[in-house]
């Protein structure tokens, strides 16, 4: 009987259980790419917020995103945004859990959320660049 890798050593989930799991993953994330062509082509149905703070938001963001870190997301300042409003957040990269609080306290604000996973990292890997032209409500009030 020959050893298992570490990989294989605990079985892989049944096919079923993948699909929900991986097929569920989309409600809660979307990749850079796919915000990159909405940004660049349309329809932009959702608002980009970058979560690490104004003085990161202000050396390269995104272009489109606004600057609302993640410790500032609160009712009070969301109040302009219709109640269905989904926000895409994104923070320094993978190794940041920022763009996670983020979604966790949209969350619990009722507001629908997705992870942009990669975030300012996954972005410049694609070969999209950055911008520090600063959105006109740059930061919400």
């Amino acid at each position: 009987m020959s050893a298992k890798s570490l990989v294989a050593a605990i079985p892989a989930a049944a096919s079923g259980d993948a699909l929900a799991r991986f097929e569920a993953s989309f409600s809660y994330e979307t990749d850079c790419w796919d915000v990159h062509d909405a940004l660049t082509n349309g329809p932009q149905d959702f608002i980009l917020l970058d979560v690490r703070g104004t003085e990161k938001y202000e050396a390269g963001h995104v272009p489109g995103a606004l600057d609302l870190a993640h410790r500032k997301i609160i009712g009070s300042r969301l109040a302009g945004f219709p109640a269905d409003t989904l926000f895409v957040v994104y923070c320094a990269g993978p190794h940041c859990n920022g763009a996670a609080r983020a979604a966790v306290r949209l969350a619990r604000l009722g507001h629908p959320v997705k992870l942009m996973p990669g975030g300012i990292t996954g972005w410049l890997d694609e070969g999209f660049a950055l911008t520090t032209v600063a959105q006109p409500h740059q930061a919400i009030a």
